[in-house]
């Protein structure tokens, strides 16, 4: 459970009675309705002066990716010894943000997550819980499903290994490995982390412990099939090279090269001592190492080795996203498995750093871990997609708290984007008559400003996108909309409505399309929240690809209904008891 889980209220974000540092009061007033006189409106559309370099579909162009083709994105898949936490919402939520971006730019995409379901540490659970590991594993999966649903979470597919599809896949690519003689028999013994599926050498143990600070055990001399890894050294640091954007960020890079450099070692890829795996092609008394079963995942969704299946079209995958803990599989075990069977390596790994709580690291002995289901029970399912995204550069590690979560939601959810849509649409209502404003007055230089900076949205955003730099998306989203605030203080409408009424309109409409504009923008990372806006806007769903900022605007003389607060204020209860 969530620690430090504190009682909360919610008011309308309308109605806070908080100190907006960004936003002026003054606009909050109620006025009585002025209905415009009707005729036509001279220049009704908002001009295109400022031509988008991305009018057409696609994405900026990088060294891993041409911004038009097919583009396959993952999660890694989770491995169901455990409830999900944070991390996992984490990573599902950057990807997610990555992928509805591609779409609303009209990129084909395919979106990839699941669950890992093999290997000793799933039997020995279900063990203990006196369960079969299929029961116990048909029982883990289902939280992890309903995880990505409980975040709207967008994935086209979740694949599980325990699927007979995949089973069949990963051992199809044993069989070409063996063909391509890349496995051997032979005989391991060693240190073994069972936690972390994962074998170390002496020189890798930390205080007699795996680096990550989990627990090892001596593994006495056991049979085992071998990936000839040693061979692929060379290969792998020449791909490196040739390819400096494959792993990202830049610091893990170094980190994969460094231990490349260190020598690599011929890698166990079976074991006979369990049972719950997928068995060996020709030899029942083994069953695959983890690693080479939950990587596969990536091909075997895609219809792997059907060549007429999604895998011609996805395959290689643009992007994968991991945890840091993980990228020594992605970055050198999974290429050297793809180049021993003569297959293309996926262009992109992203490796994102880990969630602390409260400044201290996250662990069951501490009773700290993060429930995500229960943050978005608390805060709700955007506000929680935005703090995520929002919070911490991505590739960084994290901190979470109570505070800090409540401080970013309220000031640029409820304080800023919030109040935007609210005292806009309100004033809108009440002085347009209950509609669209229809006598649109010469743009002055401030609205030709403010309407440019919006126009140049989708451009910075996208250029952020496609370098995985969430944060600079969020953080570049948050600067238009204080921007959008400061043009409201700075026309003050409220005062126009008495001195020039057809000025307000014309204030009005711009900030209309700067909402429009921002909450298209915005979809991937707060979508439901976006559209309520866009629904409130009166934009049709059918006008929400980034195609439609430049070809579409927001119609004169449209209705409107009566505004409603999107993001509820959330307020702490300071004195009110902490909890584990």
């Amino acid at each position: 459970m969530l620690v430090g889980h504190m009682p909360i209220r919610s008011t309308q974000a309308f109605f806070s009675t908080a100190s907006l540092t960004r936003v002026s009061s003054s606009f909050l007033y109620p006025s009585s309705r002025n209905q415009m006189p009707q005729r036509k409106r001279a220049n009704c559309l908002v001009e295109n002066r400022h031509f988008s370099a991305l009018k057409a579909a696609g994405t900026p162009v990088t060294s891993f990716d041409d911004g038009k083709s097919p583009f396959e994105i993952t999660t890694p898949i989770y491995y169901v010894n455990d409830k999900p936490h944070i991390g996992h919402a984490y990573t599902s939520c950057a990807c997610d943000v990555i992928a509805r971006f591609m779409r609303l730019s009209g990129r084909e995409v395919f979106f990839l997550s699941g669950t890992d379901e093999h290997g000793q540490k799933v039997e020995s659970s279900a063990d203990k819980k006196g369960m079969s590991p299929q029961e116990f594993v048909d029982e883990m999966s289902v939280s992890f499903r309903d995880l990505l649903k409980v975040l709207n979470i967008s994935n086209d597919q979740f694949v599980r290994t325990t699927d007979t599809q995949h089973k069949e896949a990963v051992q199809h690519f044993w069989k070409t490995l063996v063909e391509k003689d890349a496995i051997y028999l032979g005989a391991y013994e060693g240190w073994y982390s069972i936690r972390d599926e994962c074998y170390y050498t002496e020189n890798e143990l930390v205080d007699g412990k795996a680096p990550t600070g989990a627990e090892v055990e001596w593994m006495a001399k056991e049979a085992s099939y071998f990936f000839k890894l040693s061979e692929y050294e060379d290969r792998l640091l020449q791909y490196y090279e040739d390819n400096p954007d494959f792993i990202a960020p830049r610091s893990r890079k170094n980190e994969v090269i460094g231990f490349v450099k260190g020598g690599l070692r011929d890698l166990s890829i079976s074991r006979t001592t369990f049972k719950w795996g997928v068995p060996v092609p020709g030899d029942d008394d083994h069953v695959m190492y983890v690693w080479i079963d939950a990587l596969a995942n990536y091909i075997s969704a895609l219809g792997y080795p059907n060549e007429d299946s999604k895998f011609s079209k996805f395959w290689p995958a643009n992007l994968h996203i991991v945890g840091k803990d993980i990228l020594r599989f992605h970055a050198i075990y999974w290429p050297a498995f793809l180049m021993a069977a003569g297959l293309p390596l996926p262009k992109r790994l992203f490796a994102h750093g880990w969630w602390t709580k409260d400044g201290e690291k996250i662990s069951k002995s501490l009773g700290n871990t993060i429930d995500p289901v229960d943050l978005v029970e608390k805060y709700g399912v955007d506000q929680t997609r935005f703090f995520l995204m929002a919070e911490v550069g991505f590739g960084n590690d994290g901190d979470f708290s109570d505070e800090k979560m409540v401080q970013k939601v309220n000031t640029h959810l409820a304080n800023e984007l919030g109040n935007l849509c609210q005292r806009t649409l309100s004033m809108v209502y009440k002085n347009c008559g209950e509609a669209v404003p229809i006598e649109i007055g010469t743009y002055t230089a401030e609205d030709e400003a403010i309407l440019a900076k919006a126009k140049e949205l989708r451009d910075v955003t996208a250029g952020h996108i496609s370098k995985q730099a969430i944060h600079k998306y969020t953080d570049t989203m948050i600067e238009m909309v204080w921007e959008a605030n400061k043009y409201v203080d700075d026309m003050a409408p409220w005062v126009l409505k008495k001195t020039d009424p057809e000025r307000m309109a014309t204030v009005l409409y711009v900030l209309m399309e700067l909402l429009r504009r921002v909450a298209i923008l915005y979809q991937p990372l707060i979508p439901a929240s976006a559209n309520s806006i866009l629904d409130q806007l009166t934009v049709p769903e059918d006008e929400r690809t980034f195609d439609h900022l430049e070809t579409s605007s927001i119609n004169t003389g449209t209705s409107i209904s009566k505004p409603i607060g999107v993001f509820p204020r959330i307020e702490l209860l300071s004195d009110a008891p902490v909890t584990a």
